[in-house]
């Protein structure tokens, strides 16, 4: 864990070991109090906590509206705790920042635009080629695999296995534990970034497999960062405003994985809990979110359909 820098910092500190020693995980909340403490110290912030300066916070950056409710509702629980310090504390509405009443759609991924985040994101620094290596490994694993992007981050060392090409997934969502199996082509590019990693940063304390250019864990926030920029240098959207995000690489593998089926003509409803399990969900049903209605799933749809109906009748009496 860093350390923090704001007037806040001790109570943070206190707050954040007290959550993980009641048995919460508490990780990506302790990443977005740590941009927070980093926020507020950048604006010379030496008073008492305000409702200001935590929507200012909550709202900053071109971030969805899901992660400014989640970013506000961290800091709103962490004010609670602080008002037990400081009486002044203001009291702040759950619902001052409101989750959206329908989900983004997603974007799905072409594998032109594939193709082309995967080259920007080597290209990323001529100067630091490491981060360039960084960046695209991990990229192409999440659309390879559909791992969330905690998942990619808390990847250690000893849970990928370099030599079967299974990954362990541990402490990810729901408290899920499980085994992912990887194709033998981006095996070979995790290997070749392992190779390339240890020769750069030679032994290290940090046990992550994915190594920042500082010799530690990518936070979440630099990662869905840099892949806005990449989104940006390939065209893909605008410097403001809403555009692809990391999590689509997620959606697009599932509708990748669907329509591959539909091709090969497997029943893809029987092959819905084989998804579910690989991509960590507790049930199905959880999945069909993913799958999203893009034209070329309607074509392969219909197509199974008019297959189906065309049978049917050969059979009729």
């Amino acid at each position: 864990m860093r350390s923090f820098l704001s007037c806040f910092g001790p109570c943070l500190t206190e707050y954040v070991a007290l959550r993980q020693k009641l048995g919460f995980q508490f990780q990506t909340q302790a990443e977005m109090l740590i941009q927070f403490d980093r926020y507020a110290h950048a604006r010379n912030h030496s008073g008492p906590i305000t409702a200001e300066l935590i929507t200012s916070f909550a709202t900053a950056d071109s971030i969805s509206d899901v992660r400014q409710v989640r970013r506000y509702q961290v800091v709103r629980n962490f004010t609670d705790y602080l008002a037990i310090h400081e009486p002044a504390t203001p009291l702040m509405d759950p619902g001052f920042i409101r989750r959206p009443a329908r989900r983004r759609l997603a974007h799905i991924y072409s594998d032109a635009e594939m193709m082309s985040l995967l080259d920007a994101a080597k290209k990323v620094s001529r100067l630091r080629p490491m981060r360039g290596a960084s960046l695209h490994a991990m990229v192409g694993l999440a659309a390879a695999t559909g791992l969330r992007i905690s998942e990619v981050i808390r990847l250690d060392r000893r849970d990928v296995d370099l030599r079967t090409g299974a990954l362990s997934v541990l402490r990810t969502k729901f408290a899920k534990d499980r085994l992912v199996p990887v194709h033998a082509s981006t095996l070979e590019i995790l290997r070749g970034y392992a190779e390339r990693r240890d020769a750069h940063f030679g032994a290290l304390e940090c046990p992550a497999f994915f190594i920042n250019l500082c010799g530690r864990r990518y936070s979440r926030h630099t990662l869905e960062l840099d892949f806005w920029r990449l989104g940006r240098a390939t065209g893909l959207r605008e410097a403001k405003g809403k555009g692809p995000r990391f999590h689509d690489l997620r959606h697009s593998y599932a509708v990748k994985r669907l329509a591959e089926w539909y091709r090969e003509g497997i029943d893809v409803q029987a092959m819905l809990p084989v998804l579910a399990t690989y991509m960590g969900h507790v049930n199905y049903t959880t999945t069909a979110y993913y799958l999203s209605a893009t034209a070329e799933l309607l074509g392969l749809a219909a197509e199974r359909f008019v297959a189906f109906a065309g049978a049917t009748k050969e059979v009729a009496p």
